[in-house]
């Protein structure tokens, strides 16, 4: 610890200074959060699918630490659209290859994330990110869509991953891999709403979204979990970080018509228009859920080869 400014506190990270809430989750407990203390915060419905996840500590970028990081309350929306593999491609990596749901056809989505309890605080979070085959796999691409979508475990490369706090972006980036910066965001998700926007570095419209909410159905905990492995490098490395939800809360709409997607000027909207989106598939909204977010893990991925 190194100073204290009114409200805030720094703390070292990897070697870098970050400030958090004085008095907040990180500030008090490093990640080793009380579940009981958590359990008594009204915003957040009970701790149960965490007792069965324990943390281990462990060594890494960002120096010691407990994983995974636990999110008690968040919300999330995801807008999902079809895009030709030919620009997916071109974005992508050569050691991975675009998920198709049709010769030609891959999927990207722009995604918006609200973490209201969580082990590193309060921080809101956007995403540009297309899916991609489980890396090693080979070339059948359906049967790969198949099984994910039966698993309910999607494979994913992230192209932007803006935050709103210094800690999420220094255990994000240096931690992680994830190409994360700190901006102005906003996400307000519930039950009849949804809206995001995302700044640029002059305070104005990067990437924003509005839309009414799919009709939510309750689940209860443990019931409905899904997975998501996303792939980064490190140092030149290959890494992939497994994160899993607990749904309590959720509604989808398919084909929607009535989402107000709106692109201004900035890495995220340059970044979605360089993967040519065409028609929405699917809104997903997470009115209420929580999430277990595990540190990475090498990986080896084998080259695609070819031409691009």
């Amino acid at each position: 610890m190194a100073a204290t400014t009114t409200g805030k506190v720094e703390v070292d990270l990897g070697g870098r200074l970050v400030t958090v809430p004085e008095g907040g989750l990180y500030d008090r407990y490093r990640m080793d959060t009380d579940l009981d203390e958590v359990a008594r915060d009204p915003r957040v419905s009970g701790v149960e699918f965490f007792r069965a996840l324990p943390k281990t500590r462990a060594d890494s970028l960002i120096g010691p630490t407990l994983t995974p990081n636990f999110y008690y309350r968040m919300s999330s929306a995801r807008l999902t659209m079809l895009a030709r593999t030919r620009a997916i491609r071109a974005r992508l990596p050569r050691e991975l290859a675009p998920l198709e749901v049709a010769p030609g056809l891959g999927l990207v989505s722009v995604m918006f994330f609200r973490y209201d309890v969580c082990d590193i605080d309060f921080y809101t979070e956007a995403a540009v990110g297309v899916a991609v085959r489980p890396a090693r796999h080979g070339k059948l691409g359906f049967v790969d869509l198949v099984a994910a979508l039966k698993n309910d475990h999607l494979d994913t490369y992230v192209l932007s991953l803006p935050v709103n706090t210094d800690i999420a972006q220094v255990r994000g980036h240096d931690g992680y891999g994830f190409p994360k910066w700190v901006t102005e965001l906003d996400v307000e998700i519930d039950a009849s709403h949804t809206a995001a926007r995302v700044a640029n570095d002059a305070g104005e419209t990067d990437l924003a979204l509005s839309a009414a909410t799919p009709a939510q159905t309750r689940h209860p905990s443990g019931q409905r979990v899904s997975a998501l492995t996303s792939y980064t490098q490190i140092n030149g490395a290959w890494h992939s970080t497994l994160s899993q939800t607990n749904a309590l809360s959720s509604g989808s709409a398919s084909f929607p018509r009535d989402v107000d997607l709106r692109l201004g000027q900035g890495r995220m909207s340059d970044d979605l228009r360089s993967l040519k989106p065409t028609r929405p598939v699917r809104f997903d909204v997470l009115a209420e859920g929580q999430l277990a977010l595990h540190l990475p893990v090498p990986y080896s991925v084998a080259p695609q080869g070819g031409s691009r």
